[in-house]
């Protein structure tokens, strides 16, 4: 069983998923909101790989806002353990609850994978950016956790501020 993958140009799915705060925000909000959206798709809150891909999502916010481009993590966690992540490294943009994982799937984000060698049914991680008419002009698959931020920015042609390291 593979899942069907999104591809740039089609229509993003839509939906509408418990925020942190259990508030539903959907797809048409956001794209009201921001014009465009970057949809990123972790497999678990608190987790290294996922805690360095969001912080780097946040660290990047201003400069994708200047852009134009929302930004919105998807996980199947729950509304209270995404409050627990958020408040624990400063998030301020929306991390969605889908626990059922209807919407990853819909996305083609949530199926059969490798893991360490096996295949597993599990959270792709995954990006996407929704034009403001709906469509898709990006859709990456199996991207890795540490530089996505750095990696899509460029891909949509925005150039990130360096990050003094410490």
């Amino acid at each position: 069983m593979s899942t069907a993958r999104l591809e740039v140009g089609q229509t993003a799915p839509a939906f509408t998923l418990p925020d942190a705060d259990g508030t539903p925000t959907s797809l048409a909000d956001l794209l009201a909101e921001h014009g465009r959206v970057l949809v990123y798709v972790y497999p678990a809150a608190m987790t290294p790989g996922c805690t360095t891909e969001t912080v780097d999502f946040q660290d990047a916010l201003p400069t994708l806002a200047e852009a134009g481009i929302g930004v919105v993590g998807l996980s199947p966690d729950s509304p209270e353990k995404l409050t627990r992540f958020r408040d624990k490294y400063g998030i301020t943009f929306p991390l969605l609850s889908d626990p059922d994982k209807a919407v990853l799937t819909e996305w083609g984000a949530f199926g059969e994978k490798k893991n360490y060698g096996k295949t597993v049914m599990g959270v792709i991680r995954s990006t996407f950016v929704v034009d403001s008419d709906g469509t898709l002009s990006l859709a990456r698959y199996n991207v890795r956790a540490k530089g996505h931020a750095a990696m899509v920015a460029k891909l949509l042609g925005v150039e990130l501020p360096d990050r003094a390291e410490g």
